[in-house]
């Protein structure tokens, strides 16, 4: 595990709302223009959000930073993705086949919780699974040490006593994934809203509903996709990085259009439809890292040299401020383990979130794939998410034959790499970080916050979506 950083990182937000048969000719201007304001609005918001301090008497991130966690951040993103009428999370989730609104969210974070990641499904009546998700998150340590007197927020009524099951749910316990009934229960504890299921209804959704079954019954096309419009299969969800170098990933969705009731997808199951990790770089050659000579520069610092991985190397090679700087490995120079530095130490973490066809991503397990690319292949992050979810990526590969007929292996992937070099107090001497994003089917609605602060969306390839 890596230590605590005791300084700032430029805060950092990405988020999407869905991929799939998303094509240009198929949406209107105002169907355009709509999507836009949305994530613009979203992501806005968000970054407002992330930026302002908190008040003396909010509970502070667990940096002590005064601003917004990683968490908070991802989740806030995620509820306004999940009211959002024209995205498949919360109010507009899609219907299964037998009518039904089933939901599903998802929370991970790179450090600073003992449970790191969290999935719920099967949810029915709760307003914002996402802040459910949140919730077990928090309560983890004393989950983890088998505490069942949390202090619950919100006791259940008579009248709700009398409806309910009986089921036995002092806290999350252990537990990483929690479905139905008990997760439901869960949320009452923690006093969060609940609606009735009817609050999820769209008409567009339902519209969607009949079509595919109609289709599917005249032996015209697949019930869950359709090759002429977009029928939701795609997931809601976020990526932020926050002031103390922390990243989480936030999803949420009501699934496949028309999958069979009580189906599970990718959103709530860890290394699936969403991943956060963090490592320290420890550069030394082994079977799982490049031999010696292929590190032909290094990083030079006053005092003990640091040697780099090509990876690494080329992430920072080109924002690194004064005093570092680069130089060709000098030939004879001593092995690692000798020469390695102990003054300075970098970090690197990666969180990402998918969309698209869930049933995919659980096949080959998408989004911790991506970060044991980044991480144990010597790749970058950015390439890493390509290979995955790019065209041609592993994703496309899982459909075979089925590519482009049924809507198997189509999706996307957002994210978020960072990397920081500290001194051995922990304090942040740099720190660079890249916004994630690839998809290999027709398109993916995303929105960031870029480099110069500006927001940014897209929904195809070859998008210039910068806000004006």
């Amino acid at each position: 595990m890596a230590p605590t950083i005791a300084a700032k990182v430029k805060p950092r937000v990405i988020i999407h709302g869905g991929a799939g048969n998303i094509k240009r000719e198929s949406m209107t201007a105002d169907q355009y223009q709509q999507y836009r304001r949305s994530l613009l609005s979203i992501v806005t918001s968000t970054d407002s959000y992330m930026r302002t301090p908190k008040g003396i008497d909010d509970k502070c991130s667990l940096s002590g930073s005064g601003y917004p966690s990683a968490l908070e951040i991802a989740t806030y993103a995620v509820v306004k993705l999940e009211n959002d009428p024209l995205f498949n999370s919360g109010h507009g989730a899609v219907f299964t086949r037998d009518g039904i609104n089933e939901l599903e969210a998802s929370v991970m974070v790179s450090r600073g919780y003992a449970k790191r990641g969290v999935g719920v499904t099967g949810l029915r009546t709760i307003k914002n699974p996402i802040l459910l998700a949140k919730a077990m998150l928090e309560h983890g340590e004393r989950d983890l040490a088998g505490n069942a007197d949390l202090g619950w927020a919100a006791k259940e009524s008579p009248e709700d006593e009398a409806d309910a099951p009986e089921l036995d749910v002092p806290s999350a316990q252990g537990h990483t994934l929690i479905h139905g009934k008990t997760a439901e229960t869960l949320a009452k504890k923690y006093g969060l809203e609940t609606v009735d299921p009817s609050y999820y209804f769209t008409q567009k959704r339902w519209d969607e509903h009949v079509r595919g079954l109609e289709k599917e019954k005249q032996k015209k096309g697949n019930a869950t996709w359709s090759v002429d419009e977009y029928i939701s299969q795609g997931t809601c969800g976020a990526v932020a990085l926050d002031a103390n170098g922390v990243l989480c990933v936030a999803t949420s969705t009501g699934g496949v259009t028309n999958k069979l009731t009580g189906r599970i997808g990718d959103t709530p199951v860890v290394g699936a439809g969403f991943w956060a990790e963090e490592w320290s770089e420890d550069n030394d050659p082994s079977a799982n890292r490049a031999p010696w000579d292929r590190l032909t520069q290094h990083l030079e610092i006053p005092g003990p040299i640091v040697e780099l991985s090509s990876t690494l190397r080329n992430f920072l090679v080109d924002c690194l401020p004064t005093p570092f700087r680069y130089s060709p490995l000098a030939p004879g120079l001593s092995p690692p383990s000798q020469a390695r530095g102990t003054n300075v130490e970098v970090i690197r973490s990666i969180a990402v979130s998918g969309t698209g066809n869930g049933d995919s991503f659980l096949r080959v397990a998408a989004a911790r794939s991506v970060a044991s690319i980044a991480r144990w292949a010597g790749a970058s992050a950015s390439d890493a998410v390509n290979r995955i979810a790019g065209r041609g990526g592993e994703l496309e590969k899982s459909a075979g034959s089925r590519w482009g007929r049924t809507g198997e292996g189509e999706g996307g992937m957002i994210g978020i790499e960072c990397a920081i070099a500290t001194d051995k107090l922990g304090t942040v001497l740099y720190s660079r970080s890249e916004i994630l994003q690839d998809h290999n089917c027709a398109g993916m609605f995303r929105a960031w916050i870029g480099d110069d602060g500006l927001a940014e969306m897209r929904i195809w390839h070859e998008d210039k979506g910068r806000h004006s």
